[in-house]
């Protein structure tokens, strides 16, 4: 007899960059955790926090958030958070020499996907491995996804 797949109730969706796909061809993408402070953990809970101006960077063997913004909590005001400051991210050393590969000698960028609470209720953060796109690669991505939605309009009207 098969289980049945349980819900997971844990699993929530923070933060998402949803503009990284427009501006950028994810090549890879990562899953990593992220050192939080308390406030911060219960400020994201509560789901106030922005990836959408922020990057992931390689600096001295460690993996860092820069710019993400998580939102103060209001009940932890003499033992609060900063809101910008630069997270540490957590990968084992094979990712982290992929990464630094990737960065230093493609001229690859780490740009976070989406930040969420696992199943096991955990901040995770994926990072996507990403080179920008130029202008006419984004419109042919729009045109694409036009088209996309145009066939779709014409199956569904015929049918």
């Amino acid at each position: 007899m098969a289980k049945k797949p349980k819900t997971d109730s844990n699993y929530k969706v923070i933060a998402e960059n949803r503009r990284a796909r427009y501006d950028y061809a994810i090549e890879d993408d990562l899953e990593c955790g992220i050192i939080l402070q308390g406030s911060e953990v219960k400020s994201l809970r509560q789901g106030g926090a922005n990836i959408a101006e922020s990057y992931a960077t390689v600096d001295q063997g460690e993996l860092w958030l820069v710019n993400g913004y998580i939102a103060p909590y209001e009940q932890a005001k003499t033992w609060g958070h900063e809101e910008r400051r630069r997270r540490k991210l957590l990968v084992n050393r094979k990712e982290m020499i992929k990464l630094w590969n990737a960065t230093q000698r493609q001229g690859m960028t780490l740009v976070p996907l989406v930040m969420y609470f696992n199943h096991k209720g955990l901040v995770k953060l994926k990072i996507g491995i990403a080179k920008g796109k130029k202008t006419q690669d984004k419109r042919a991505t729009e045109a694409k996804r036009d088209w996309q939605r145009q066939k779709a309009r014409l199956l569904r009207d015929r049918g």
